[in-house]
Order: structure tokens, then C-alpha cells, then sequence
């Protein structure tokens, strides 16, 4: 499977990750290349330095069944959204491939030997909004500790 270097919409992420050989996961940041380059983190909270680089899997779950992939990966970004606002305007999500070694304070996982498989334009966070909306999830929110 080709996978775009840029991602423009929640079909075509939902497609990567149908596609995938391997598990992907999302990488919120503003600067990748430097992430790639240290494959490091940091408690935000403590500021303890991380053994790899905090991500979220996009790996579909078996007890998700045969609902839609569109809406597993929406799901998947909204958690998130909040980003952007609170670390600045240049971070984004990007798809990543890495190797886990551990778990993060948040239970995410921690990723070594990281490659970037392909950005995400900032248009599909805002897709994955709205979908979520027109689930009528009953004020779910973001996982924004700063609200």
C-alpha cells in the first residue's frame, strides 16, 4: 500500500490503517524531525524524561468488530485535539511506526526505533470533530487536563 505523504481526510487515514502491515500510531508535535532525532519524551507534569517517544495506537481493536473505521480513527484523534492550542500552532498529528518499550504516565506507549510514515493535515482533526459531534456523545470532551 502507498500511504500519501499527507493525510487530507479521515477516509484516507482510515484506509492507511486498514492497510497497515504493522501498528501505526499517532505522534502529536510540533517538531518531528527532532523527535525522530532524540526518540524521546517528557513528562509534561514532571518533567522526568521519558525512555521513548509518547504516542497513541491506531491500532483497530477486536472488540470494535465491524464498525466503522472512520469513526475508530476520528476517536482517535479527538482525544487530542486540545493539542494544538496548548503546546502552539505548528503541532499536529503524524503517523508513526515504532518499536514499544514501555508505558508513559498516561498508560500511552513509549516508542523506540520511531519512523514517520505520513502527516496528518490539521483539516482531519477537525473532521474527526465533527464526526464525534454527530454521534451526540453527551459532552464527552477531549482528555484536556487544562480544560
Amino acid at each position: 500500500m502507498k500511504v500519501p505523504a499527507r493525510i487530507r481526510t479521515l477516509e484516507e487515514l482510515a484506509e492507511v490503517v486498514s492497510g497497515a502491515g504493522s501498528d501505526l500510531y499517532v505522534r502529536w508535535t510540533d517538531d518531528v524531525e527532532r523527535d525522530m532525532q532524540t526518540g524521546t519524551s517528557r513528562d509534561e507534569l514532571t518533567g522526568v524524561p521519558l525512555p521513548g517517544l509518547s504516542a497513541n495506537p491506531l491500532t483497530v481493536e477486536s472488540w470494535w468488530g465491524e464498525r466503522p473505521m472512520t469513526t475508530w480513527v476520528a476517536r482517535r484523534l479527538y482525544d487530542y485535539r486540545h493539542l494544538p492550542r496548548l503546546r502552539g500552532p505548528g503541532t499536529k498529528p503524524w503517523i508513526v511506526a515504532g518499536r514499544p518499550c514501555g508505558r508513559g504516565p498516561d498508560n500511552e506507549p513509549l516508542l523506540t526505533s520511531c519512523a514517520v510514515i505520513a502527516e496528518i493535515d490539521s483539516t482531519v482533526a477537525e473532521q474527526a470533530t465533527e464526526l464525534v459531534d454527530r454521534l451526540g456523545h453527551d459532552g464527552w470532551g477531549p482528555l484536556d487536563r487544562a480544560g
